[in-house]
């Protein structure tokens, strides 16, 4: 159970160029930048916005996203070394959400995107608080769509600490990296808790199914033992907070309003914003509320 709802709470020297043929290029006329702890996918013209997608998942999360703004925005469309098929390269070992995100401001920085605007979900969520906590300066504003300061919040003890719980993180992760047929049910077992659409699923749970299960299972354990509540107060950079209300999961409507402002309740920067019916990948199951949320974020200063 606890590995479900990790999932469903969640989800640099330059390398040579990807080819076209690449499962993870979604635009035929985009460029891609293939680093050692992740990928961009390069499209559209106009100011920058750059999306992390969350535990497992592809950058095709943000695909009907692309489509639209690619024609005002140019988008960096991320892909994590290890998930959904892209290859593990420096994340086959070792730590992988703290790294990663350090590799993703280094490259901010070298490509000259900052102040940068950010959109993460789920783990790419936890990614953009942790950088607007250690690099805010590099950041303008960005959003985080159903991310948590702390995930294992969500039990229902606001005062776990790391400690505790990390014998628990360990055999999940433990449990991953093996892979196999326990890992192939785990994945089901999620996402059946982060998508309603039967396609929408299906396309999730192919995302985890070809992701590097190492990969998957050390990125869980550094997000469950990641604490970024002592740094909520002291955030400079304004966040939006998208949430689900959890009502396809059967939580009683209004509950979600309670949990969520509540875990940011000492951060002022963070705005929360509930989407009514909807699951974990808000942007799939309420793609329209999904749209309107991101524009209205958007064009906040």
């Amino acid at each position: 159970m606890l590995a479900a709802a990790a999932f469903a709470l969640l989800a640099c020297g330059q390398a040579a160029s990807q080819t076209p043929a690449d499962p993870n290029r979604l635009f035929a006329d985009s460029k891609l930048v293939v680093r050692d702890r992740f990928s961009d996918e390069i499209i559209g013209k106009g100011p920058d916005l750059v999306f992390i997608p969350g535990l497992s998942s592809s950058r095709a999360t943000w695909k009907a996203t692309a489509e639209r703004l690619r024609g005002k925005h140019r988008l960096h469309l991320i892909q994590i070394a290890g998930f959904s098929g892209e290859p593990a390269r420096a994340n086959a070992t070792g730590d992988v959400l703290v790294p990663t995100a350090e590799a993703i401001d280094a490259y901010l920085v070298e490509q000259k995107l900052t102040p940068a605007t950010l959109i993460g979900h789920s783990l790419g969520g936890t990614t953009v608080l942790y950088l607007a906590e250690k690099h805010p300066e590099h950041l303008k504003k960005a959003m985080m769509v159903d991310a948590l300061p702390f995930l294992p919040q969500m039990q229902g003890n606001p005062a776990i600490t790391a400690d505790q719980i990390r014998p628990v993180a360990a055999r999940i992760r433990d449990g991953m990296v093996a892979g196999g047929a326990g890992y192939e049910a785990g994945v089901k077992s999620a996402v059946a808790a982060m998508v309603t659409g039967a396609a929408d699923t299906q396309m999730v749970v192919g995302w985890g199914m070809a992701s590097d299960p190492g990969v998957v299972g050390r990125a869980y354990y550094d997000d469950f033992l990641l604490d970024l509540r002592p740094g909520l107060a002291g955030l400079k950079t304004p966040l939006t907070l998208l949430y689900p209300d959890n009502v396809p999961n059967h939580a009683p409507p209004g509950m979600m309003a309670k949990v969520y402002p509540a875990l940011y309740a000492a951060a002022p920067m963070v705005k929360p914003v509930v989407v009514a019916n909807a699951k974990h990948f808000i942007m799939l199951d309420q793609p329209k509320a999904f749209a309107d949320a991101l524009d209205a974020f958007l064009a906040q200063p």
